[in-house]
């Protein structure tokens, strides 16, 4: 898990898609949180991206850095605790402009079962499950 947290943070914007009924819908993210043995994304409750999450938690990611990709399916959940939100934000802090750990926007979500595969074209794919 390690090894695919530091791949996201290194890669700075990683795609997130989610579904909205049958439509599947992709967009840019840039927050990754390793906290307390999970991996941890942000975002705010009152975009769409979360209400499709709350509708169907199953995202998938995918990422490229210096020719190799990592695409990750995993079940997002709900964090609110204010201890998530504030390691989160520690980790973030141009997004406390925005958010706030006791705020009832801040959304962190973490990855549960997670299946990480890395890609390239100069190597086998390789899995790591979380």
């Amino acid at each position: 898990m390690e090894e695919v947290y530091q791949f996201l943070k290194d890669c700075s914007t990683y795609y997130l898609a989610t579904v909205d009924g049958d439509q599947p819908r992709v967009r840019p993210f840039g927050t990754i949180d390793l906290f307390e043995g999970r991996l941890y994304i942000q975002t705010g409750k009152i975009k769409e991206v979360s209400h499709q999450i709350q509708a169907n938690p199953k995202i998938e990611i995918c990422a490229f850095a210096q020719g190799q990709w990592l695409r990750i399916a995993a079940t997002a959940v709900r964090d609110d605790r204010v201890e998530a939100k504030a390691h989160m934000l520690d980790n973030y802090p141009s997004l406390k402009k925005m958010y706030s750990a006791t705020d009832d926007n801040t959304e962190v979500l973490y990855l549960e079962n997670g299946t990480a595969t890395f890609s390239s074209f100069t190597a086998e794919p390789r899995t790591v499950q979380f």
